[in-house]
């Protein structure tokens, strides 16, 4: 009786530990397009302010990144909150910081940087995220993709990549680094967001294409369509870490 109680225990310990390690952060994607000659202005803000006044205010730094296209004048950064319910707290707490009104209104004097912002808030895909970033400094490229997906497809593409198309990527250089699902009003579709990182923009375009490739893939898209498409629509950008970006 002493061994099963002592068993049972160790169970709920395991247990618990795999319960705490859930990531409940409240993410939040920013992508700004720069006015015309200011996103170097716009970095300049982000390296020597922003980011400190966001962990001043209780807001957690994660990526920032710009694209690999020479043409694409934006700027995107993934910041966390530690829930939900804190997000709109915290932004306030932020946008009201008499530092930060100082410092906007300094490096605005010649016009404003940005001339629009895109949102979007997600949550973790705790099944897909590896527990910790394996990058090495020989990951120079990262991949932002995002899938819309078909009504009711969100387990179906879940199952596809927690049992198969994490395995994959690998083979081909490419390294998984974290994955969520948005945060969207009731009714409304979540979406598959996730970051690959690759050790240049022609390895990944290699990688990209042997994984199409794969003969383990064609077998398991197959499979995991039969009753249809889950992916209706999918999007890709190419971008680079920031020196000052916690993620590289």
């Amino acid at each position: 009786m002493n061994i099963l109680k002592s068993l049972l225990i160790l169970f709920l310990v395991s247990f618990s530990i795999v319960v705490s390690a859930q990531d409940s952060r409240y993410y939040e994607m920013r992508t700004y397009t720069a006015h015309e000659g200011k996103r170097s202005d716009l970095i300049s803000r982000f390296e020597n302010h922003t980011l400190k006044l966001f962990e001043k205010n209780g807001i957690e730094n994660i990526a920032y990144f710009i694209p690999l296209d020479p043409t694409d004048y934006k700027l995107t950064f993934i910041i966390a909150y530690p829930d939900k319910d804190s997000r709109e707290k915290l932004w306030e707490k932020f946008a009201n910081d008499p530092e930060w009104t100082k410092v906007k209104t300094s490096s605005e004097s010649n016009g404003p940087l940005v001339s629009n912002i895109e949102q979007t808030f997600m949550v973790n895909a705790n099944d897909l995220s590896p527990e910790m970033s394996k990058l090495s400094s020989k990951k120079k490229i990262f991949e932002l993709r995002k899938y819309d997906l078909e009504p009711g497809k969100v387990d179906a593409i879940n199952a596809r990549f927690r049992d198969y198309t994490r395995e994959i990527f690998p083979r081909y250089g490419m390294t998984n680094v974290m994955y969520w699902y948005t945060v969207e009003e009731e009714g409304v579709e979540p979406k598959l967001i996730y970051l690959l990182a690759h050790k240049s923009e022609k390895m990944a375009n290699f990688g990209n294409a042997k994984f199409e490739e794969d003969a383990d893939w064609k077998k398991i898209k197959a499979a995991s369509e039969i009753n249809g498409p889950i992916v209706k629509k999918a999007e890709m950008k190419y971008l680079k870490a920031l020196s000052f970006s916690p993620m590289k």
